[in-house]
């Protein structure tokens, strides 16, 4: 009975992804479309839904080049390990109560870790493809994530306070109300770093053309490539879905079946990324890093404080006094750190 769970679920799991991701590209090329006032894909299939297809099809068939310096085993294995934790995470994530691969008591921290793995594969892809832009690409990449990974982790723990547990499932079940309405400034911390961690405009440097041409994949083609293009939308699918699991209530919500609510609060999390990517602009390099450790970490950690107090002397438990307590708290702390933050008089580049 395990292993038929254990199939079951992994073959849901896979479809679930490689679907997700596949709408993931085409809604957010209308998406963008329609921010830049230009149509966007609509050629093949009725409103484009054929485009993502067609352009698998088309990296399938482009030829695999690797460079002649190159250490071939590791070029080969960068972009298998960079994919498979993307796919690892979602073992742990709910899609309603019960409907899992694995409830681990330690859900939040199997995150964390497996997530981890995939700037191996980067570092592996800069260092084995023997090209200076890919290495200075990977080493750039790398010490983002490292940077934003601390006040990710921070921002994930006011939840796992509040609901007294490392299970995503028991989390959701912990939500009376969503956790957004109780972490308002953790949710905004958790999106900014996850969008970091995951290279998404503002702080999307790995494709600053004029410095490092594409980063760690410029020596990477055909399906190569295409992985690395397909970890990038399931990193972004597991981004929102985590957010929709901690602070959104996961599958939890009246009439419709919970995995539709799920679907519905992940494709709304994808907007709010969506919209960022066309809003923004691009950040410099030393903005990014000093963003991050001179804004959000503080911001992170005296929201863990708070939360802690807050849980602490029971507050938390009257909604009608933690939300607009919350509330007034994030703004405080988001208007008290800007104060603070300087980049050096620098200026954002578009």
């Amino acid at each position: 009975m395990d292993w038929l769970h254990f199939a079951v679920f992994t073959v849901i799991i896979f479809i679930f992804v490689i679907s997700g991701v596949l709408f993931f590209i085409w809604y957010e090329r209308r998406g963008l479309g329609r921010f830049q006032i230009r149509p966007g894909p609509n050629r093949a299939g009725p409103f484009g839904l054929l485009q993502p297809v067609a352009d698998a099809v088309k990296v399938l068939l482009k030829e695999d080049i690797v460079p002649a310096l190159a250490d071939k085993p590791v070029h080969f294995l960068a972009p298998l390990i960079a994919f498979v934790p993307a796919l690892a995470v979602f073992a742990v994530i709910p899609f309603g109560d019960g409907a899992l691969l694995a409830n681990l008591n330690i859900g939040i921290l199997y995150i964390m870790s497996v997530s981890s793995i995939v700037v191996i594969g980067i570092f592996m892809a800069g260092w084995s493809s023997s090209n200076k832009y890919s290495l200075l690409g990977a080493m750039r990449t790398i010490a983002q994530e490292v940077s934003y990974e601390i006040p990710l982790v921070l921002s994930i723990l006011g939840a796992v306070m509040l609901a007294g547990s490392l299970s995503l499932n028991d989390i959701v079940k912990a939500q009376n109300v969503p956790f957004i309405l109780l972490q308002p400034l953790g949710f905004l911390i958790y999106m900014t770093a996850a969008m970091a961690e995951i290279n998404r405009t503002p702080f999307d440097l790995l494709e600053a053309d004029s410095e490092i041409i594409a980063g760690f994949q410029t020596e990477y083609s055909g399906m190569k490539f295409g992985l690395f293009y397909l970890t990038e939308y399931a990193e972004t699918l597991s981004v929102s879905a985590i957010a929709s699991t901690l602070f959104l209530g996961g599958w939890a919500g009246p009439l419709l079946p919970g995995f539709v609510w799920l679907l519905i609060k992940i494709v709304a999390v994808f907007t709010f990324i969506m919209w960022v990517r066309a809003t923004f602009p691009r950040l410099r390099i030393d903005q990014v890093m000093a963003f991050g450790w001179k804004f959000l970490l503080p911001l992170a950690m005296l929201n863990l404080v708070l939360t802690a107090i807050l849980v602490l002397t029971g507050l938390n438990d009257k909604v009608w006094l933690a939300v607009p307590l919350n509330f007034a708290l994030a703004f405080i702390l988001i208007i008290g750190a800007s104060r603070q933050f300087r980049t050096g008089g620098g200026h954002v580049i578009v």
